[in-house]
């Protein structure tokens, strides 16, 4: 080829490679890319990329053709002496250069004959790496065109070395920022420890199936990297909300607050001594108007017969307190307990106030709809977080993923009802495994997990309903998805 073609040819590398340069920030590419334009531009058997890491003050690359990764420090060898002085080093015969390092050599085992080491300078002017390339076609050494060519070269990737390092700095905070948000809801609740993670693994998994199908309803629907990022964030920050939530309502294990209980319990205890004391009064009546023993015991006998049924009813207030379900009995009784009244020092007063008796009459769980309600406010929480973070553009449904996770194919779902056609894909994939996460989590106080079996049952009836997406639950179970949620060793 003439030389003034094959030089043409070369700055069409270049050219090719900055433009590619320019819009790369995934590190590992860039430096595939760019050791690959060394090797063709200055015509080299192989060729090296190495990083200058200035807090270990190391250079390091891993993908030095046809070697693992490498680390040796900054100073040493031809690459420390080109960053020292900022200039092209050409050496024809490295063994006969003092300043050699030949322990990568020693790594990658291929024999080094002709070295071209340039260093890579910022527009700051400070070194990058340096780019080496090995052994020149040909001829026995590299010319002076090879080093300007390189420089120029050089040049343009110390820029994009520098970009996607930042772009690289720039994610590992913002994965930071996600992690310690993650701890910062579980130190809210922790009684829901690790119920994040479980369901972005989850989600992520059965978005991964959805990814490789070519036929159904879900045919069309991808995700690559930066949709499975988006899709993981949402799912991690998906109950972050809960810190606009009262604290004793996200733990609360019973029915009756701590609080109330104390109360509750405190009354009945009132009420005992005050049957104690009617007692002790009619009892000395009666013996100051003579009446005979059998009398006296007879009021004993009153006195054991109510405490026998007060202790009953505290027995009884105690286990409705606990989260179970309750039948129609449950609630007369309670009723009926609500219905009896003491004096006070106030005058007469119900075992049990309505708002007592509204919470121990709870059918399901331990939440009355004023929980409920605040409860549910966790997602217009989370909306409101996550819709203030000023997202790129291929995180920006961050938000409304994580907004839609409680929503129902039927319509019935909160916080807005909204029907099938506008809850995304994501979100109905979290919707699925949300609540197979919750229903089968072991560290919650309130309730005891179900097994896997049935909380698959529980989630097909959900999914016959029309409240969970059938396909996507489908998928959910032929592929096993729900094992990608369990701890290890479970």
């Amino acid at each position: 080829m003439d030389p003034k073609d094959r030089r043409i040819r070369k700055l069409e590398i270049i050219l090719k490679v900055a433009k590619e340069m320019a819009v790369q920030y995934d590190l590992d590419t860039l430096l595939c890319h760019v050791v690959e334009a060394v090797r063709q531009v200055a015509e080299a058997d192989r060729a090296s990329i190495f990083i200058l890491d200035r807090e270990k003050g190391e250079f390091w690359s891993k993908v030095a053709q046809g070697a693992v990764a490498i680390r040796f420090p900054a100073g040493s060898g031809l690459a420390g002496a080109a960053a020292r002085e900022k200039a092209a080093i050409n050496v024809p015969d490295a063994h006969a250069d003092p300043r050699y390092n030949p322990e990568v050599e020693k790594q990658t085992g291929y024999a080094t004959r002709s070295l071209l080491t340039v260093p890579m300078i910022s527009t700051q002017g400070d070194v990058v790496g340096v780019i080496q390339a090995i052994n020149r076609h040909h001829i026995p050494a590299f010319v002076d065109e090879d080093a300007e060519l390189l420089s120029a070269l050089a040049g343009s990737a110390a820029s994009a070395i520098e970009n996607a390092t930042l772009y690289e700095e720039i994610n590992r905070l913002f994965e930071g920022f996600i992690k310690a948000s993650v701890v910062a809801i579980e130190a809210r609740d922790p009684t829901t420890s690790g119920h994040s993670e479980r369901v972005a693994a989850l989600t992520c998994s059965l978005a991964e199936i959805v990814d490789g199908l070519k036929s159904g309803p879900f045919a069309s629907v991808g995700f690559d990297a930066g949709a499975m990022t988006e899709l993981r964030y949402a799912a991690l920050l998906h109950d972050f909300g809960k810190i606009g939530v009262r604290e004793p309502v996200l733990v609360k294990a019973e029915k009756l607050y701590p609080h109330e209980l104390r109360i509750l319990l405190a009354r009945l205890d009132f009420i005992r001594r005050t049957l104690e004391k009617e007692t002790l009064e009619k009892k000395l009546a009666a013996a100051q108007a003579g009446a005979r023993p059998g009398d006296l015991a007879a009021l004993d006998a009153e006195l054991a017969t109510r405490v026998v049924e007060l202790d009953g009813m505290r027995a009884f207030i105690l286990a409705c307190n606990v989260p179970t379900v309750l039948d129609k009995t449950g609630f007369e009784r309670l009723s009926d307990i609500a219905g009896k009244t003491y004096r006070d020092f106030e005058g007469d007063k119900p075992y049990l106030l309505p708002g007592e008796l509204k919470s121990l009459s709870i059918p399901r769980g331990s939440l009355t709809d004023q929980d409920r309600s605040e409860i549910e406010s966790h997602v217009t929480h989370t909306f409101r977080f996550l819709n203030a973070i000023p997202w790129t553009r291929k995180l920006k449904r961050v938000p409304e993923i994580a907004f839609m996770h409680h929503e129902k194919l039927d319509g019935k779902g909160y916080p807005r009802a909204v029907p099938a056609r506008d809850i995304p894909v994501q979100a109905r994939m979290m919707t699925i495994s949300d609540i197979y996460d919750a229903l089968t989590a072991t560290d919650r106080p309130y309730k005891k997990a179900v097994p896997v079996a049935k909380a698959l049952d529980i989630l097909a009836d959900e999914a016959k309903a029309r409240k969970i997406d059938p396909e996507l639950f489908r998928l959910f179970v032929d592929a096993k998805v729900y094992e990608k949620g369990r701890p290890s060793g479970a």
